[in-house]
């Protein structure tokens, strides 16, 4: 299982790389991209299509990509039209806040679950409570 984290940020993508493979370990290929190529904020195709085809290359099962902006879902339909038909139907991409569900679809991937369910937990990080309330 691989996922694609995307942002404005290069700094954001590679932390929160670092935080995924403390929690899934070497079970989860993580591709990044962030940042534009001359390392201002920004998204670029080319950098989301290299990192959707490290991680499609390093796994059978098929990519979740999580997003930071809405802006980068642009980019992130240039970098999907490069593919391959066949390498598009193993992508997922997710409405899912990106640090926390990239941390639970992490989680999800590492014990095995499959695409689709690894998509879905990084879903349902859009109504986590990160505070109970009494």
């Amino acid at each position: 299982m691989g996922l694609v984290l995307i942002s404005h940020s290069g700094a954001v993508v590679e932390g929160l790389r670092d935080m995924v493979s403390q929690v899934a370990g070497d079970d989860v290929m993580v591709g990044i991209a962030g940042g534009t190529e001359d390392g201002r904020l920004g998204t670029s195709a080319p950098r989301i299509e290299a990192a959707l085809r490290l991680a499609l290359e390093a796994s059978t099962d098929g990519v979740v990509v999580l997003f930071d902006l809405g802006s980068a879902a642009l980019s992130l339909e240039l970098a999907l039209e490069d593919l391959e038909p066949s390498a598009r139907d193993r992508v997922r991409i997710s409405e899912a806040p990106l640090v926390e569900g990239a941390i639970l679809a992490a989680v999800q991937a590492s014990i095995g679950a499959g695409l689709d369910e690894v998509e879905a937990t990084a879903a349902s990080a859009s109504t986590m409570t990160k505070i109970p309330r009494a």
